[in-house]
């Protein structure tokens, strides 16, 4: 199982990035999906889930700014990033849980995509 994601880039402050993150290869389903970011010299965070079924929970810091969702028919995740600030900079991961052979479940990152927010 791969996730791949993509979309980051260069943005000034208070433009917007969607992330997309497809995940692929032999599984079952994908159930909790999620996006974490990692900026320099900081632990990797939560930014944001979304379960199988829709219900999503956001990190403090991007409620009302960011907007996470899933294409299940295609075992996508995305998240559009609007109002975005210089403190939003970092390495953005995707994180996937996927049932895989015999519906054992396991946890899987992306390789992470840069999203840089210039002043």
């Amino acid at each position: 199982v791969q996730l791949q994601a993509s979309g980051g880039g260069v943005v000034q402050a208070g433009g917007s990035l969607r992330l997309a993150c497809a995940a692929s290869g032999s599984f079952f389903r994908v159930n909790n999906m999620g996006w974490y970011r990692q900026a320099p010299g900081k632990e990797r965070e939560l930014v944001a889930t979304i379960t199988r079924a829709g219900y999503i929970n956001y990190a403090d810091s991007v409620k009302g700014r960011f907007t996470i969702s899933r294409d299940n028919a295609k075992n996508t995740l995305y998240l559009q990033m609007d109002s975005l600030k210089p403190e939003d900079t970092a390495v953005y991961y995707c994180n996937a849980d996927v049932e895989e052979v015999h519906r054992y479940e396991y946890n899987h990152w992306g390789q992470g995509t840069q999203v840089t927010v210039s002043s």
